[in-house]
Order: C-alpha cells, then sequence, then structure tokens
C-alpha cells in the first residue's frame, strides 16, 4: 500500500475503501501532488462521507495550509453544512481557541450576508451570472449550488452558522433562527432544516414560549415553521425530556380549529398525529371533507390507535369520515386511509368490502399500502383472502410479498402456490431480515422444505 491508494480513493469518493486504507495504516493526512492533505480534496469535492472518514481517522481539521487557510475554513467557506459537520471534528469549542472560533464565525456571517453569488464574483473576478442547481446536501436536505469559473459554492451559509453557533454554545435569539430558517421559503433547505433542529435542542420556558408566539404570526410561513419546531420538541421528546408535552399539545389543537392556511394546516395535523389525544376525532372529523388533498392526506393518521391505548370503537362520525377517506377520490389520501381503516377494522361487512375494493385499486400505490395494512389485518373473510390472492399474478414482487404473507396468516390453503410465487427469497427487492420473508421461509421448513425455503415437489 501507498499513499497512492488512498489518494486515489479520496479522488473517486470511494468512501469503503478510504476507511478500510486507513484501518490499515494509511495516514489519512497524506498530502497530494499539489502538497496538500488529501482531506482538502474531499473538500473541493463536497465530499462529506470521505472528508467525514478521514477526520475519523484523525486526518487535522486545523491544519494550517500554505495560504493561510485550515480544511475546517475551507469546509466552512464551501457553504455545505453537511461537509462543514463532517469536517468540524470532536468538542470544538474545547479544541479551538477563542480567536480561531471568532474567524469561523466572521467568515460564516460574511458569506451569509452577501450571498453565495456576491462571494464567487470577488474570487474570480468574474460578473456572473453563476450557473444554479439544486443538491441534495445531506440524506434529507437540499441547498443550491452556484458555479462560476470553475468555482463552486453552496448556498447554505444560514446553516452552517446555526451548526456552528450551537457547536460553540453562542445562544442565537430565537427571532433570528426563525429568519433564517423561512428565508429560503422552502423546507426542505438546509437552512431551515438546521434552524430547526437547533431551536428543537433549546427546550427552556423562554425559547419554547417565543417559538410558540409565532403560531399568531401573520405570515404563514412563520407560522408553518414554528409548527415544525413544535413538531419536532414533540417527535424527540422519547430522547431529551421536554417539560411543554400539553401546552403544545392545546396550542396545535387549537390551531386545527382556526387555521386557514391548508400547508400550515397539513403540518398541524402531521404534529398531532405524533401522539394520542381524545380530542383527534373530533380534529379528524372537522378536516375529513377538507377542500385540499393535502389536508385530507393526514387526518386518518389522527385516528390511529397508539400501542399503548385501550381498543376502543371509532364514534359513528369517526368511522363514517374514515370511509370517506377511503373512498376518496385523490390516490394518496386512499393511500393514508387504508392503513387506519384495516387497523381500526370493525370486522364489518362494510369495511371488509372497502378494504378488497382498495386492493384492486386502479392506482398502484394504493394498491401497494392496501397490500400490506389488509394482509395483517384481523379480517378472515373469503372476499379479503380472494383479494390477496389475486395479487399473487402481479409484477411487482412485493405485492406478491405482501399477498403471500396475508394469506399465511390466514392459513389459506393458497399459500403453497403462493411461496412458489414469491421464491427465490433472496431477491434484491428483499431487505434483510424481513419478518415476511423469514415467516414464509420458516413455513416452508415447516412443511418439508429446504433450508433456503425452498418445497420439495408434492408426492
Amino acid at each position: 500500500m501507498d499513499d497512492g491508494d488512498l489518494i486515489a480513493a479520496v479522488g473517486r469518493g470511494d468512501e469503503a475503501v478510504v476507511r478500510a486504507l486507513v484501518a490499515a495504516a494509511a495516514d489519512p493526512d497524506t498530502r497530494t501532488g499539489d502538497g496538500l492533505p488529501v482531506l482538502c480534496a474531499a473538500i473541493a469535492g463536497f465530499d462529506a462521507a470521505v472528508a467525514g472518514a478521514l477526520v475519523e481517522a484523525g486526518a487535522d481539521p486545523d491544519r494550517e495550509l500554505p495560504d493561510g487557510t485550515t480544511p475546517l475554513l475551507r469546509a466552512v467557506d464551501s457553504g455545505s453544512p453537511a461537509l462543514v459537520q463532517a469536517v468540524l471534528g470532536p468538542e470544538p469549542r474545547l479544541r479551538l481557541t477563542e480567536p480561531a472560533r471568532s474567524r469561523l464565525l466572521g467568515l460564516t456571517r460574511r458569506r451569509y450576508e452577501e450571498g453565495p453569488e456576491t462571494g464567487l464574483r470577488c474570487a474570480t473576478g468574474l460578473p456572473g451570472p453563476a450557473l444554479r442547481t439544486r443538491m441534495q446536501d445531506d440524506e434529507y436536505d437540499h441547498v443550491t449550488e452556484l458555479e462560476l469559473g470553475g468555482r463552486r459554492v453552496r448556498a447554505g451559509h444560514g446553516a452552517v452558522l446555526c451548526h456552528l453557533e450551537w457547536a460553540f454554545r453562542v445562544l442565537t435569539p430565537v427571532a433570528e433562527l426563525v429568519d433564517r430558517g423561512v428565508a429560503g421559503g422552502d423546507r426542505l433547505h438546509v437552512d431551515w432544516s438546521a434552524a430547526r433542529w437547533i431551536l428543537s435542542q433549546r427546550r427552556s420556558r423562554q425559547t419554547w414560549s417565543e417559538v410558540a408566539a409565532y403560531h399568531r404570526s401573520p405570515d404563514p410561513l412563520r407560522r408553518l415553521f414554528a409548527v415544525d419546531v413544535l413538531g419536532w420538541y414533540r417527535l424527540t421528546s422519547l430522547f431529551h425530556s421536554f417539560p411543554h408535552e400539553q401546552e403544545t399539545g392545546e396550542l396545535l389543537a387549537a390551531m386545527a380549529v382556526r387555521e386557514d392556511d391548508p400547508a400550515v394546516l397539513s403540518e398541524v395535523l402531521r404534529a398531532l398525529s405524533d401522539s394520542g389525544g381524545p380530542e383527534h376525532e373530533a380534529i379528524a372529523v372537522r378536516h375529513a371533507g377538507h377542500p385540499d388533498a393535502g389536508v385530507r392526506c393526514r387526518v386518518p393518521d389522527l385516528l390511529i390507535l397508539w400501542d399503548d391505548a385501550p381498543v376502543t370503537a371509532l364514534s359513528a362520525p369517526a368511522r363514517a369520515a374514515l370511509l370517506a377517506l377511503a373512498r376518496d377520490g385523490d390516490g394518496e389520501v386512499r393511500a393514508q386511509a387504508v392503513a387506519v381503516l384495516a387497523r381500526r377494522h370493525d370486522l364489518s361487512a362494510e369495511i371488509t368490502s372497502v378494504l378488497a375494493g382498495l386492493l384492486r385499486d386502479p392506482d398502484p400505490d394504493v394498491v401497494r399500502a392496501a397490500s400490506e395494512s389488509v394482509a395483517t389485518c384481523p379480517d378472515r373473510t373469503p372476499e379479503v383472502a380472494d383479494a390477496l390472492a389475486a395479487l399473487l399474478d402481479e409484477d411487482d414482487v412485493t405485492l406478491r410479498l405482501n399477498a403471500a404473507h396475508g394469506l399465511l396468516l390466514r392459513d389459506d390453503p393458497r399459500i403453497r402456490d403462493a411461496v412458489e410465487r414469491v421464491r427465490p427469497f433472496d431477491r434484491p427487492e428483499f431487505e434483510p431480515h424481513d419478518h415476511r420473508v423469514s415467516a414464509l421461509i420458516q413455513w416452508s421448513r415447516d412443511n418439508g422444505g429446504a433450508e433456503d425455503g425452498t418445497l420439495r415437489p408434492q408426492p
């Protein structure tokens, strides 16, 4: 092994090989032909995964480079929050001196305030305009990448500033974080998600109150952002103490009554559905006929029975609302409704008929959702079993898998044929340790099949 192996792996973005090489004692600070460490090559290529692997292996993000910068400064200048997170390294507040921290914050704030294109024009001496491309910065969020004169930068300095301030224990005013979050008007932008995440980590009464106050904002985008943060408070309460759970639920329930913006209302209902509540049936009934399909899509989840909730029958209005959603003209609404309808099946002929119909729906996404939900529901009628068996002729192997699993749970005599329609069980479409696949393999073994689930011919 020589330095060239690591340089080549970094150059082609092969994270697995990079990790293997540094684990085998390759120097993570190996220098490339231009005299810079390979970490700088990863940063220049916006390769957060490889940069993170190098830093984890001991590459120095604070090494001073010939131009007076450091790899961390270059990452910050790139405008990619994913890259900064990867290069920031452990305990940056303790590791970096106060002047170094101030330099990083100052550079980030300048880049954020001037905008990425201004920075590119200054760096290249070219008038622009820059070429803009929407890029995925991490697994969930996107950012605009700008290119001018062969140089690239991403417009994520708002998110970078959020992360650095939090890492350095700078308590940014709530209003400033909200402004950063909504600046791009896009909840999938890195600036939105970074500001939301930081606020969701700050659980003091003062921060919660300031965020909650935005529910009265005349700007629907700020109301949407506030609801998103409140929802994250509830979502992450499994991992962090959240003393304002009841107040948040009451606030969201009140918003569900008066909110008139469909995008905000949809997010309110989503946040409410993250935990059960006695008022949810009434809210579901209220919005089941909403003119916006995005709102109607959120309604079924309000009627989910949580695992620790006692099994109770739906009220007559809630049952009617759920059935109406299962017959909705929008396929996505039907797909959301079928999961809840199957789970809260009262074993009536009416719901059985609707579920069987959804297994034959003209929208393939609805059929996919129905096949998964109905397979495990308590309905054991021939009508539903026949509708599941009909899916064994579908080209989509996931539909066949769900159908076979449903027939197995019903001890249906067609299970042998169903197993044959699903085999082989090592298909790339199947996740390892899929419970449905495991159940079918076990049935095969119990009925004279081989260890891999292959069935022997019947005599």
